[in-house]
């Protein structure tokens, strides 16, 4: 979704673009396709340096663009001067491989971030589980400071501490006052790599985690979701949960977590992240002084030498329990890797695809169809589901796109329908009003996010560096979605939605819930 070259990325709003600025040749490709383009076919690894915008356009920053379908930007096309005025990011490698990046605005905090391209795709069948299990255990001491000394030296800061773990990343992330920055940095540093892991503390880990487990399957969205990634990709670690079963929790030792760590927690996948009043020579030094330790190459038994293609497999998993007053189901398309050229179409897409809840009655008034007839403009005159959202989640070589809505078990029927039929419109009725309603409704996303604080300045810089190497500026973002014209989505959508397999999954009262040849059928259309 956004990244932006080593260094600044800036550029200037007084050029436009001129007709010899027209968009790379396409290459015609669908989702299965991606996983044997070569890296210079994605829009991430072609980075130009320059600020000049001539230059960012011909030097690559912005050849994932297709001039045959992906209508160009036309000559006239400005950059927002107001854009070109936000601070850049700044960038930097270390000699082990870690690399450091700095985002500085005005104010009196600092949010400081360890993101590692690690989690439970990385582990084995046996081992599932360890890396949320170690986000847990970095807490609990050090070889320096014990679990009490580290809660003091935190709460003394005023440090907000936090960590969560994903598919494909774990992060670590405090919230200092500025002056704290370097402080931040050493508590992080001491519990990533001097971290003891008493086999005790292990133990009692056990229960708490059994407890969050047992919270989590009570959340019927999270059980959906993780049932969804289980049977799209069924002989693929991304289908695995997060938490990991029950027996490997129970069975965790020491050893699980060292061989872990030993096998991902290394320099060259590890990016250190400040958003704040920083300065970045100043922060980056202090970081290669507190991360010197860190292993530069994997070791251990746990190492994964080659990574397992995610296979998207179309099927589905039904829970039903005609007890539970609600149904809940996710449909879901295979969809295309973070850098991927048109990744920005299919942000485009679920933003055409829409959201709705019972706090919504506008939504009738939406511009999807979809979210207009599940909120209520219907023969019913009355909203089909309780909520609905569509989501598009993208991996390093896969991704879902796809549509969640709660309903009462009598009105599944009904949602499914609209649900399959807004695919096929996206697929054949996507016209540029509606396209352009989807790419104002996406900035506004985009800045309202951003603006809501600096940790999630800090999460979005981790989350690029990760993906791409790099950060996309603003405006660099912005020339990408209104980039994508309707052609664009209607091809896209066609390559990844017609005719195209399904995941499906559904828990409560799905008994309604048309079965699986149905669906697959409706994922196409009879037109003369």
């Amino acid at each position: 979704p956004e990244a932006r070259s080593k260094g600044e990325q800036c550029v200037k709003a007084s050029r436009t673009m001129s007709a010899r600025h027209l968009l790379a040749p396409v290459v015609r490709r669908g989702a299965a396709a991606v996983r044997n383009a070569p890296a210079t076919r994605r829009f991430a690894s072609n980075v130009s340096a320059s600020a000049d915008i001539e230059n960012l356009y011909s030097g690559g920053l912005l050849t994932g663009f297709r001039k045959a379908y992906c209508g160009p930007l036309p000559p006239s096309y400005t950059v927002d001067e107001a854009l070109t005025k936000l601070p850049p990011t700044k960038v930097s490698s270390l000699p082990n491989g870690m690399r450091v990046a700095t985002e500085k605005t005005p104010g009196e905090s600092v949010c400081v971030g360890v993101f590692i391209k690690s989690g439970s795709r990385y582990e084995t069948a046996e081992s599932n589980g360890s890396a949320h299990f170690l986000e847990h255990m970095f807490f609990k001491g050090s070889k320096n400071k014990s679990q009490g000394q580290l809660e003091l030296e935190i709460e003394n800061m005023g440090c907000r501490l936090n960590a969560y773990t994903s598919r494909e990343q774990t992060v670590y992330y405090a919230n200092v006052l500025k002056e704290d920055t370097n402080k931040a940095v050493d508590v992080l540093a001491e519990m990533l790599l001097n971290s003891t892991f008493d086999p005790a503390a292990i133990e009692r880990e056990k229960n708490t985690i059994l407890q969050e487990m047992e919270v989590v399957e009570r959340v019927e969205e999270e059980v959906v979701f993780d049932n969804l990634h289980y049977t799209a990709f069924q002989t693929s670690p991304l289908g695995r949960t997060i938490l990991g079963p029950e027996e490997n929790i129970r069975g965790m030792t020491r050893d699980h977590i060292v061989n872990y760590i030993q096998a991902n927690y290394v320099a060259p996948r590890m990016v250190v992240v400040a958003a704040g009043n920083v300065d970045h020579d100043t922060f980056a030094a202090h970081v290669a002084k507190a991360f010197a330790a860190t292993p530069e190459t994997p070791s251990g038994p746990s190492v994964i030498t080659e990574q397992a293609p995610a296979w998207f497999t179309g099927s589905d998993i039904r829970v039903r329990d005609d007890d539970m007053p609600l149904a809940h189901v996710a449909t879901a398309f295979e969809a295309l890797e973070a850098d991927h050229p048109d990744s920005f179409a299919t942000m485009v897409m679920q933003a055409m695809l829409g959201s709705f809840d019972s706090s919504m009655p506008s939504a009738v008034h939406s511009s999807s169809e979809m979210t207009s007839v599940l909120a209520g403009y219907n023969s019913r005159e009355y909203p089909l589901v309780q909520s609905a959202m569509a989501f598009n989640t993208q991996y390093s070589d896969t991704g879902l796109i796809g549509v969640y809505y709660v309903t009462e078990a009598d009105k599944v029927m009904e949602a499914q329908w609209a649900v399959m039929k807004e695919f096929q419109n996206l697929c054949h009725n996507a016209d540029d009003h509606l396209v352009e309603i989807a790419k104002t409704q996406l900035k506004a996303t985009m800045v309202n996010q951003l603006d809501s604080g600096l940790s999630q300045v800090c999460e979005d810089i981790g989350r690029q560096m990760l993906a791409y190497g790099r950060r996309m500026s603003l405006a660099e973002t912005f020339a990408r979605i209104d980039a994508v014209d309707a052609p664009t989505i209607r091809r896209v959508a066609m390559e990844l939605c017609n005719d195209k397999c399904i995941a499906v999954s559904a828990k409560g009262g799905v008994s309604s819930l048309p079965d699986y040849n149905w669906l697959r059928r409706h994922t196409w259309s009879l037109r003369y």
